[in-house]
């Protein structure tokens, strides 16, 4: 069997659903497998989880290199940040657990080889990277939103600061407790601390909620919700590249439009 043959079974091999459901599977029982460890086990069942984690290594090292194998450009398996990834997690997770200096580095590892789950599966792939290509947009939002923090915080601290030092002592402090406000946590017994004193407080209250818990958190869900869509169009798009997309409907409108203003204008 030449090279060129075993890169064709190895790539009909990673396409197939089973192996793929497989793959799925063996994360499930690696994560059970570490959740199986936070407990106090006999001697018998410690010793199977030795056996069955270095079954579970042995097996994404051997996923990985089929993988490696069945790309037809080499250079271009380790341009996907996911392919990268599961390399390391797969090369770290050889590191010894016993008798090893790094054995709590490769504890931690095994604990994200869970993370596989998201690189095996493509729909999970997309929502992670539409999250990481949102977040250039979302630091502006997450500026406003510390700008307002801030501005509230120091109200709040020259107002409140007397009323209740623990909660309102300093800036710092102050914007751990409108965090708290922000998340709904039991906000109206601060909000009725300070009413006491401040009858009209109330107004601070509401209007912090609103521009946090409700415009910005909405700001941030349009944005990932929109950055989403169009990574699920381009995933569609390079599944189907015949089928036309947004943009090219667009541009075919603009034509239609600009041929029926040159046979309007004749």
């Amino acid at each position: 069997m030449n090279y060129t043959t075993l890169q064709n079974k190895f790539f009909q091999l990673k396409s197939n659903r089973l192996f793929e459901f497989f793959v799925i599977f063996i994360i499930i029982i690696s994560a059970l497998e570490i959740g199986a460890k936070t407990y106090d086990l006999s001697d018998n069942a410690v010793a199977f989880t030795k056996l069955l984690d270095l079954f579970i290594t042995l097996f994404f090292l051997v996923e990985i290199l089929i993988r490696f194998v069945a790309e037809p450009v080499k250079r271009q398996f380790f341009r996907s940040g996911w392919n990268v990834f599961d390399t390391l997690v797969v090369v770290i997770s050889l590191i010894p657990i016993d008798d090893s200096e790094m054995a709590l580095l490769a504890r931690l590892v095994r604990v994200f080889r869970v993370l596989r789950m998201v690189s095996v599966i493509p729909e999970l792939r997309i929502l992670i990277n539409s999250l990481l290509k949102a977040l250039p947009q979302l630091g502006y939002v997450m500026l406003l939103m510390f700008i307002i923090f801030y501005i509230y915080a120091a109200i709040g601290s020259f107002l409140f600061q007397s009323i209740n030092p623990v909660l309102w002592g300093n800036i710092a402090i102050s914007m751990l407790t409108l965090f708290r406000i922000m998340t709904f946590e039991d906000w109206t017994d601060i909000q009725y601390e300070t009413m006491e004193v401040y009858p009209m407080s109330w107004v601070f209250y509401l209007s912090f909620i609103f521009f946090t818990a409700f415009a910005f958190l909405n700001m941030v869900i349009g944005i990932v919700v929109n950055v989403m869509e169009e990574e699920h169009a381009k995933a569609r798009a390079e599944e189907h590249p015949d089928e036309p997309t947004i943009s090219d409907l667009h541009d075919e409108i603009q034509e239609l439009k600009g041929m029926l203003l040159d046979l309007t204008r004749k």
